[in-house]
C-alpha cells in the first residue's frame, strides 16, 4: 500500500487544500463565523429582536422628554413675558433670572434608568434562549460511539494523518489491543501493522476514493476503502471479504468445469453418434453379406434333404440337412431384424400410415399365435372388441405387437396365462399384453432399452431370439407417435403398454424419424 504522501492523502486529504483551508480571515469575517459557529438561529432572532425594541424603547423615551422639556419652556416663557415675577417649579425650586425664567432641567437620570432597564430586559430575553437552547440540542455523536455502530474495521485520521478514533474491529483486522493503537498514533505505522505479512492490489484510486484489496499469508483478504473529509482528514474503512473471495473462486472453478464437461459432452455425444452410424451401417452391410451365403446354405440344404442328385447314404446325413437348414434360417431371421432394427434407427424404412380398425388386427395376432401357444402350453386369451380405427402402419404395428406377444409366450411357463387387449381412451388407443411368466427385475428391465437384451434369466431362457423384438416394438411405436412402457415383477409376470394416438392426433404425428 502506497504511504499518504504518494496517495494524496498526506495532510490535506483527497484533493483539500491545507493552504486554502488555513489562509488568514478579516476580524468582521471571524466575528461573524465565530457567533454562527456558537449561535443559534433562534437564539439570534430573539437577540436581535430585544435589542431593536429596546433601541425603539430609548429612542421613544428621549424624544418624549425633550418634547416636554420644550413645552415646558414656551410656557415658561409664555408666562414670564405676560407677568415677570420669580417663578416657582411645580417642585419648589426658585427660579429668578435677569432673562427672566428658565425650565427646570430634564430628568437624565431618570431617563437612563428607563434605558438600562429596556436593554435590561432585552438582555434577559436572550439570556433565557441562551439557556434553554442546549436542552433543545442534540448533542454531537462522539466518533468512538459512531464507529462502533458499524460492522466493519473504521479508522479516523487528523489532517496530519493521526489517528482521531477507531472501532473494535479496525483493532481486530491489525490483530491489536486498544492500549496498543491509541489515539494520536501514526497513520503509518498502522497500515504498515495492517499490511505486513502480505500483498496489495489497487483496484481504484482517484481524488475522491482509493480501494485496495489486501491478500495476507494466512489466505485472509481485506478490502481497504479510503476517503477524505470536509476538514482535511480521512477515514479508512476495511472489510474482510475472504468468504466472498472464496465463493468466487469456487464458482469460477465450478463454471471453469461445467465448461469442460460441457466440451467434453459434446465431444463424447459426436462420438457416440458417430459410432452409432458406424455402428448400424456395419450391421446393415454385414445383414446384407451374410443374407446371401445363408440363402445358398438353405437352398443346398433343402436340395440335399431331397435328395434330387441321388441318396445320401447314412441316415445320419438327412438329420445334419434339417439341422443345418434350420440353423441357417434362424440366423436368416436374425439378420432380418438387425437389418430392420437399423432401418428403422436410420430412418431408412418410412412407416406408411393408413386407417384401420385395431379390432381386426387383434384378431389377426390372436389366430397367428395360437398354434404357438398350445404348442407351449399357454392359454392365449383375447380381449373384447372396441370399435376404435387408428392411423398407422399396420404391418409395423402388427409386428410391434407380435413381438411383444412372442415374448411373453416363450418366457410363460406351461400352464401360465398371456393376455393382450386394445383399450380406448378419449386421446388415445392403449394395447396391453400382460403374461404370468417369470418377470424380470429392474436392472434387467432398465436393460431392455438396449437392443441385443434379454428378459429371461441364463437358467431358463430357450436358445433363440436375437434380443431385438423390445427394441423393435419401441422403435415402431415412438415412430408411430406413441410411447411404450413396461412393468415387471419376479415371479409375478410382466405387462407390457403401447399407447396410440386416435387419428385426429396420428395425422401430424405419424412420419418417418429415427428413433430417440
Amino acid at each position: 500500500m502506497r504511504s499518504t504522501e504518494t496517495s494524496g492523502v498526506e495532510a490535506n486529504g483527497f484533493g483539500f487544500s491545507q493552504t486554502e483551508a488555513r489562509e488568514p480571515k478579516p476580524a468582521v469575517a471571524r466575528l461573524v463565523s465565530f457567533f454562527a459557529d456558537r449561535v443559534s438561529p433562534i437564539t439570534a432572532a430573539v437577540g436581535l429582536t430585544a435589542m431593536v425594541c429596546a433601541a425603539l424603547s430609548v429612542t421613544f423615551d428621549v424624544v418624549r422628554t425633550f418634547d416636554e422639556q420644550r413645552l415646558l419652556q414656551r410656557q415658561l416663557m409664555h408666562v414670564a413675558a405676560a407677568e415677570p415675577v420669580a417663578l416657582w417649579h411645580y417642585t419648589g425650586t426658585a427660579m429668578t433670572t435677569l432673562a427672566g425664567p428658565a425650565a427646570p432641567p430634564a430628568d437624565v437620570g431618570s431617563l437612563v434608568q428607563r434605558g438600562l432597564g429596556a436593554f435590561g430586559l432585552a438582555f434577559a430575553m436572550i439570556g433565557v434562549t441562551l439557556v434553554r437552547r442546549p436542552r433543545r440540542q442534540v448533542s454531537a455523536t462522539p466518533y468512538e460511539a459512531l464507529l462502533a455502530t458499524l460492522p466493519f474495521g473504521a479508522a479516523c485520521w487528523s489532517a496530519e494523518g493521526r489517528l482521531i478514533a477507531c472501532n473494535a474491529q479496525y483493532l481486530q483486522c491489525l490483530h491489536l489491543h486498544r492500549k496498543e493503537l491509541a489515539p494520536g498514533a501514526s497513520y503509518h505505522a498502522s497500515i504498515a501493522r495492517l499490511v505486513e505479512g502480505g500483498y496489495t492490489s489497487i483496484i481504484s484510486d482517484d481524488d475522491s476514493s482509493r480501494l485496495l484489496e489486501l491478500h495476507r499469508e494466512d489466505g485472509s483478504c481485506l478490502m481497504i476503502d479510503e476517503r477524505p473529509l470536509a476538514d482535511g482528514g480521512f477515514v479508512t474503512l476495511v472489510t474482510d471479504v475472504t468468504q466472498s473471495r472464496r465463493t468466487d473462486d469456487l464458482l469460477s472453478t465450478l463454471r471453469e468445469e461445467q465448461r469442460l464437461l460441457a466440451r467434453r459432452y459434446h465431444e463424447e455425444k459426436l462420438k457416440a453418434e458417430a459410432a452409432n452410424r458406424s455402428k448400424s451401417s456395419f450391421l446393415a452391410h454385414l445383414s446384407h453379406d451374410i443374407r446371401t451365403p445363408l440363402n445358398h446354405i438353405i437352398g443346398f440344404a433343402d436340395m440335399m434333404k431331397q435328395e434330387t442328385f441321388g441318396p445320401l447314404g447314412d441316415k445320419r446325413y438327412a438329420g445334419y440337412v434339417a439341422d443345418m437348414q434350420a440353423s441357417g434360417e434362424r440366423l436368416l431371421q436374425f439378420f432380418a431384424r438387425i437389418l430392420e432394427l437399423v432401418e428403422l434407427e436410420n430412418g431408412e424404412k418410412p412407416l406408411k400410415p393408413e386407417p384401420f380398425q385395431i379390432d381386426d388386427m387383434m384378431t389377426a395376432i390372436a389366430r397367428r399365435f395360437a398354434g404357438e401357444a398350445r404348442k407351449a402350453g399357454v392359454k392365449l386369451m383375447p380381449g373384447s372388441a372396441t370399435g376404435v380405427r387408428v392411423v398407422g402402419d399396420r404391418f409395423a404395428l402388427e409386428r410391434m405387437a407380435g413381438n411383444i406377444i412372442e415374448n411373453a409366450i416363450r418366457h410363460t411357463p406351461a400352464g401360465g396365462k398371456v393376455s393382450f387387449a386394445a383399450y380406448s381412451a378419449s386421446d388415445g388407443v392403449v394395447i396391453e399384453v400382460t403374461d404370468t411368466g417369470i418377470g424380470m427385475s429392474q436392472e434387467r428391465l432398465d436393460a431392455l432399452s438396449q437392443p441385443f437384451a434379454f428378459g429371461d434369466s441364463a437358467l431358463t431362457r430357450q436358445n433363440t431370439g436375437a434380443g431385438l423384438g423390445i427394441a423393435i416394438a419401441r422403435a415402431i411405436a415412438q415412430l408411430s407417435g406413441g410411447h411404450m412402457a413396461i412393468d415387471s415383477r419376479p415371479g409375478l409376470g410382466t405387462t407390457v403398454a403401447i399407447s396410440l394416438p386416435l387419428p385426429a392426433a396420428t395425422s401430424a404425428t405419424v412420419r418417418p424419424r429415427a428413433a430417440a
